[in-house]
């Protein structure tokens, strides 16, 4: 088995954990400080994507999850071995997708509970931070692979 899928299964077990937590912890509360000055709390349900794009979309928005998922397994199963950045990148990305996607499926919107203080940024969650890290980890895996001098 790729580690792909044993770190995106991870992650969709702490995500959920952490969107179940917030839904219980955080319905009715408001804002709650977790580091202050920094990041709060406070349970908000995006019906859109990233930055609320497409809002109100959670059924084609769901397909386009489950789509994505589909084609991440295509690449992990069909690209041969995997760099470290790669699996890692791939699970994250796996992870995040049907984190987010589970959510519109079953809810038809997507549970966001982290938000940063000083900045005007959209409400997120443990899925959303899994596919920036993703992004990160293949974007370093490529930029990697291109100064290496050719062999």
């Amino acid at each position: 088995m790729s580690p792909s899928y044993l770190v995106a299964i991870a992650l969709v077990l702490l995500d959920q954990w952490s969107k179940a937590w917030a839904l219980e912890a955080l319905s009715g509360t408001g804002v709650r400080p977790l580091l202050p000055g920094l990041l709060q709390q406070r349970l908000v349900f995006n019906t859109g994507a990233a930055f609320s794009l497409m809002e109100g979309n959670a059924l084609l928005l769901g397909l386009v999850s489950m789509a994505v998922a589909a084609a991440l397994v295509f690449w992990i199963q069909t690209s041969g071995p995997l760099r470290k950045l790669q699996w890692m990148g791939l699970g994250l990305l796996l992870g995040g997708a049907i984190g987010n996607g589970l959510d519109r499926w079953r809810l038809g919107s997507v549970v966001d509970f982290l938000e940063f203080v000083p900045i005007s940024f959209p409400v997120f969650n443990v899925a959303d931070i899994a596919i920036n890290l993703a992004v990160l980890c293949l974007a370093i895996d490529l930029l990697q692979q291109q100064v290496r001098p050719l062999r």
